[in-house]
């Protein structure tokens, strides 16, 4: 087996989870940024290895799921490594306008009253201590999922526009 075999989704990987914690750009990261890094993952891995032959669509997905996921786990532990540092994220700091946003869903008082509660526990061991294992977890399961369906579509659309690339080329 090739060791090498995964080593562009991984380095583009690596670079989104990066860009995932800065403020403007995250924000892109699960919609545009992970499709995009996906498909150049796999133009990366042809050029790497000069073969411009037709790409098979499980490729495509294995690319993208090896991408999406190293952004996911890396893009958590950045933004959990400065949660902790600094005691401030996007939570935290958006908090008062969630509380508005929960109060004005049709649901009753009580199921209001507990998330909002649940949530400003999350907020309290955020400032506090810099750490909440539900914020944290919530993150990791969020980013996991959403990151590895955008980055296999990104996959199968980079598969595609490649092979046209590549067809043109022959």
């Amino acid at each position: 087996m090739n060791n090498k075999k995964y080593i562009s989704p991984i380095i583009v990987g690596f670079v989104v989870g990066v860009l995932m914690v800065v403020p403007v750009i995250k924000s892109l990261a699960c919609c545009l940024l992970l499709p995009v890094a996906a498909f150049f993952s796999l133009m990366l891995d042809q050029k790497a290895n000069s073969d411009f032959s037709r790409l098979d669509i499980k490729k495509g997905v294995l690319f993208g799921l090896v991408t999406g996921l190293v952004a996911a786990f890396l893009g958590t532990f950045f933004d959990f490594v400065i949660t902790l540092i600094t005691h401030q994220n996007d939570l935290v700091i958006t908090f008062p306008e969630l509380v508005k946003t929960i109060n004005s869903f049709p649901m009753d008082n009580l199921t209001k009253e507990e998330v909002i509660g649940l949530l400003s526990g999350v907020v309290e061991h955020i400032t506090e201590s810099g750490f909440s294992s539900l914020y944290t977890f919530s993150l990791l399961a969020n980013n996991l999922i959403v990151n590895s369906i955008f980055g296999i579509l990104g996959g199968i659309i980079g598969v595609q526009i490649l092979n046209s690339k590549n067809k043109k080329l022959e």
